[in-house]
């Protein structure tokens, strides 16, 4: 099984369906202060929806495209990064994160996101890499800036949440401007 050391208590390793059960548990600690940043379908509310929403990022990992990781800290699910997109053909992938309160300020989402870049670049030879967020979103900005990405632009009320739209940016960083930063 893969299995990334982050540092001496943390790891990233690949979330899957028959981690639903510790997924939804997760959820049940994160979902009210991840629900305004993510997409509504992936904050689920039981663990057969956590079960369907590991199960989408299995078959679109089986056909090469989206995948999801779990960040565990202390051996507790706190969160994950994931390719939100990823199109080998295209050259290019989304990567996005989330984590529950108290795993936050540890540095464990750049790490993560960190190791999505490097093999996303050196092992399957994409050219661009984004990340999309709420502009009022300024932690998820913040890892954005620490990864070296770029504000390319936003897109105006492009958000809906909450019966209100909200401004997304969109943030990215080219093969050879993470290479020469690594």
């Amino acid at each position: 099984m893969f299995s990334l050391q982050l540092r001496s208590n943390a790891g990233l390793r690949p979330l899957e369906a028959w981690h639903a059960e510790e997924f939804a548990a997760h959820l049940d600690r994160a979902r009210e202060h991840i629900r305004p940043w993510v997409g509504p379908a992936f904050v689920t509310d039981d663990i057969e929806g956590a079960r369907a929403t590991l199960r989408r990022y299995a078959e679109r990992q089986a056909a090469d495209g989206a995948r999801i990781y779990g960040i565990w800290l202390d051996e507790t699910l706190v969160g994950g990064v994931m390719f939100v997109d990823f199109d080998a053909a295209l050259g290019s992938c989304e990567i996005g994160c989330w984590l529950e309160p108290a795993a936050e300020g540890h540095g464990l989402v750049t790490e993560a996101c960190g190791a999505l870049l490097d093999w996303a670049f050196a092992t399957r030879g994409l050219h661009r890499a984004e990340w999309h967020c709420r502009a009022d979103n300024e932690r998820s900005s913040a890892v954005a800036q620490r990864l070296g990405m770029t504000l390319e632009g936003v897109r105006r009320e492009a958000w809906p949440y909450g019966g209100a739209r909200h401004d997304k940016q969109i943030w990215a960083v080219l093969a050879p401007e993470w290479s020469a930063r690594r």
